[in-house]
C-alpha cells in the first residue's frame, strides 16, 4: 500500500511532491503526458517570490520538478485514467498499472475556455493570454481587447484599464452575465470602450500579435482593429471529470473542499481546479503545500 498520489504537475502538484517527499512519504507523482500544467504556455512569470528578473513559466516548472525529484518523488509520465475509492484506500489506473494509495492529492488545473479562431493557438504568449494579473504588466501603454461577458471579463477590463492606455472589450451580445455593478464600473471608466454584438473572426501578427478582424453579429459587417494584445476572459474549465462520480465536484465543475480537504475522508485537492477565484501559480503552490501537510496528518492518523 502506497502512501500518497499526487494527479497532476502544475505548481499544485510540484509542491505537494515537494512537500511529501521530505516527509518520507515517497509520493507518486503522476504528471499525465503534458507535464508543467498552464505555466508551459507562458514566457515571462514576473510575481512569483524569489526571482527578481523574473522567470521563463517553463524554466519555473522545470526547477521545481528538479526539486522534487531531488527529494525522492517517483515520477509517472502518464495520464490516470481511472480514480475508484475502495473502504479505506484509493485504487489508481493510468492505463499501464493498478496501484493503491492511502491517500490522494488532487491537482489537475483547470483549462482556459478559447475562442477557436485562426491565430489563436499561434500567438498564445505571444499577445494571446487569458490572464490579466499575470501578463497585464507586459502592455503597459499598449492598446488590448479583453473578450466576455462576466465578471471575469469586467474584472480583467477594469484591471488592465490601469496599465493599458486602451481597453476594448468584446461582448458577443448586447447583455451581460456579470453583476450590474461590475458592467456599470466598466461602462464609466474612461478608457475602456465596449463592443456589443461583436466577435473576433481572426488574430493576425507578425511574430506577436498586432490585430484582430472584428465581426458584428448585428450588421454582419467586418473590421479591422489595432491591438497589441488579447485577453480571453469566458472561463475555465476545471479537470475535474476524472472524480465527478466520488461526489465531491459542484455544479460549477470546480471540486468543493475546505483547506485542501474533500467530503471524501483521505482525498485532497489544491490548485486551480478547486479554486474558483486567484488562480495564481503562487496561490496554487501554497495549496500543494496545504494538502501536503493534511495528508501527512490523515496517514498519521490512521
Amino acid at each position: 500500500m502506497n502512501n500518497v498520489a499526487i494527479i497532476g504537475s502544475g505548481p499544485a502538484g510540484y509542491t505537494a511532491a515537494i512537500y511529501t517527499s521530505r516527509a518520507n512519504l515517497n509520493p507518486h507523482l503522476y504528471t499525465g503526458f503534458l507535464s508543467g500544467g498552464q505555466l508551459m504556455n507562458t514566457t515571462v512569470v514576473e510575481n512569483y517570490p524569489g526571482f527578481s528578473k523574473g522567470i521563463q513559466g517553463p524554466d519555473l516548472m522545470h526547477e521545481m520538478e528538479k526539486q522534487a525529484l531531488e527529494f525522492g518523488t517517483t515520477f509517472f509520465c502518464s495520464d490516470v485514467l481511472r480514480i475508484d475509492k475502495e473502504k479505506d484506500h484509493f485504487v489508481v489506473y493510468d492505463g499501464q498499472e493498478t496501484q493503491e494509495y492511502k491517500t490522494i492529492i488532487y491537482s489537475t488545473g483547470a483549462s482556459p475556455k478559447w475562442l477557436n479562431v485562426p491565430g489563436e493557438m499561434d500567438f498564445l504568449g505571444r499577445g494571446v493570454t487569458s490572464c490579466a494579473t499575470c501578463d497585464g504588466f507586459f502592455y503597459k501603454g499598449k492598446q488590448v481587447v479583453v473578450v466576455g461577458s462576466g465578471d471575469t471579463a469586467m474584472e480583467e477590463a477594469l484591471y488592465l484599464s490601469k496599465i493599458c492606455s486602451s481597453v476594448q472589450l468584446l461582448n458577443r451580445s448586447s447583455s451581460y452575465k456579470a453583476s450590474k455593478i461590475m458592467v456599470d464600473k466598466v461602462f464609466k471608466t474612461e478608457n475602456i470602450t465596449v463592443h456589443e454584438n461583436t466577435v473576433i473572426r481572426q488574430i493576425i501578427g507578425d511574430g506577436k500579435v498586432n490585430a484582430v478582424i472584428l465581426h458584428d453579429n448585428v450588421s454582419e459587417k467586418e473590421s479591422l482593429m489595432s491591438v497589441d494584445g488579447v485577453f480571453v476572459a469566458i472561463g475555465n474549465n476545471p479537470n475535474s471529470n476524472l472524480v465527478k462520480h466520488l461526489g465531491i465536484v459542484g455544479a460549477d465543475g470546480y471540486i468543493d473542499s475546505c483547506n485542501t480537504t474533500t467530503a471524501v475522508k483521505g482525498f485532497f485537492a489544491a490548485g486551480d481546479v478547486t479554486d474558483r477565484h486567484y488562480k495564481q501559480a503562487i496561490t496554487s503552490a501554497g495549496s500543494g503545500c496545504m494538502a501536503a501537510l493534511e495528508a501527512e496528518r490523515y496517514i498519521n492518523s490512521l
